[in-house]
């Protein structure tokens, strides 16, 4: 049987003021045409399918008419809750997605109450059985542990322990003639950050060691972390990384989902990593304001993040955004960058106080930022101020 691994869509992300709505748009219509080019029995989206816990209606909307196609191609879709969704407003969702053909998980459920999926392969026939483990904060972990394990789970002080036993209870159901596969939201041992995941969520007390997943299981379908990337583990280990770059830490990760095909008694494998292009490119470029008005035609539709490599002067960045309108982040490179003081202007020997012009120049001159038109402005300000107190 063939099934489809996608995850971290992040539908409603907003890039420094910019909506990714329509890219998000675009990366999803491929999507449904991978599952529908490739005929696949399942389509498993393992978290993050929302950037807010609160989302708009405009990106429940596009997750809605998504979930719906890829269902109407034929395809058993399987949803969990990532750390960016609302768990519980998912299980709120569950009955009505259900009506639709939709397997939605929100918060952690025992076996029996819609932790492990079980479905027939339309294309073999084979039993296919799913594990599915959405996001657990460590707040909520060790109350998920007592309900799915059934056990007191307080005197496990370790999040990885309480997954393991999350995973081991949910996985008791797998079958020998069957296809058994895990999905969760969640960091493994080893793995790389893709560079636009919450850190507190993703490091340091959240990680879990890739033995945690049962030499039994077919494939384990992973979200949480936006690079593309393999594990080595008992068992086929993946995550296939977002849809679009979200942020420019992800600049350079190359967008897929997976193709996998598995069968009985054999490990799963990857029949094909299909490229999603429709998201825009993310970019940093470095220059002069010269330079960069030389390599302008070349950034084309490109979102820029521009580190200029000249000392900072007012109207800088005004200037640059006007030469590259797709300009989202404007910094001064770090060489050029003037080295901050935090310490207070000392008082002359004289013991005469300066005037607040005065200190205004100092300050302009220490960061590298002298320019009669700031300091021309400051003292009209200041007068009206003053003029006003008096």
């Amino acid at each position: 049987m063939k099934f489809l691994h996608t995850s971290d869509w992040h539908v409603g992300k907003v890039l420094k003021g910019h909506s990714r709505l329509d890219e998000q748009r675009a990366a999803l219509g491929e999507i449904i045409q991978v599952a529908r080019d490739h005929e696949v029995d399942a389509v498993i989206i393992a978290g993050d399918l929302y950037e807010s816990s609160a989302p708009t209606a405009d990106a429940q909307q596009l997750v809605v008419q998504t979930l719906l196609a890829l269902r109407g191609t034929g395809a058993e879709v399987l949803a969990i809750a990532g750390n960016h969704d609302h768990a519980s407003t998912f299980d709120a969702y569950r009955p009505l997605m259900a009506s639709a053909g939709i397997t939605w998980v929100g918060n952690a459920r025992t076996a029996a109450d819609g932790g492990l999926v079980e479905f027939t392969a339309r294309s073999t026939g084979e039993p296919v059985t799913v594990a599915m483990l959405p996001f657990l904060s460590q707040r909520y972990a060790v109350r998920a542990a007592e309900l799915v394990t059934k056990t007191p789970a307080e005197s496990s002080a370790g999040y990885d322990q309480l997954v393991r036993d999350l995973l081991a209870a949910l996985t008791v159901g797998f079958r020998d003639d069957a296809v058994n596969l895990i999905t969760a939201h969640l960091t493994v041992v080893g793995g790389i950050l893709g560079g636009g995941e919450r850190s507190a969520q993703s490091i340091f007390d959240y990680w879990v060691p890739a033995g945690a997943f049962p030499p039994d299981a077919h494939y384990v379908a992973l979200g949480h972390l936006h690079r593309r990337q393999s594990l080595p583990a008992p068992c086929p280990v993946h995550y296939c990384g977002s849809p679009i770059a979200l942020d420019f830490g992800e600049q350079d990760n190359p967008s897929r989902v997976l193709v996998v095909e598995a069968e009985v008694g054999t490990p799963a494998h990857i029949a094909a990593e299909v490229p999603i292009n429709s998201g825009r490119r993310l970019r940093t470029v470095h220059g002069t304001v010269d330079e960069l008005a030389e390599s302008a035609d070349a950034f084309g539709d490109d979102y820029l993040r521009v580190l200029v490599r000249e000392s900072t002067r007012a109207g800088l960045r005004k200037d640059v955004q006007e030469l590259l309108p797709n300009a989202l982040e404007v910094r001064i490179d770090p060489e050029f960058a003037a080295p901050v003081n935090t310490a207070r202007p000392s008082t002359p020997a004289n013991g005469v106080e300066r005037s607040p012009a005065e200190l205004l120049h100092e300050y302009c001159v220490a960061r590298k930022l002298v320019d009669e038109r700031v300091e021309a402005l400051f003292a009209r300000l200041h007068a009206q101020v003053t003029a006003g107190d008096a």
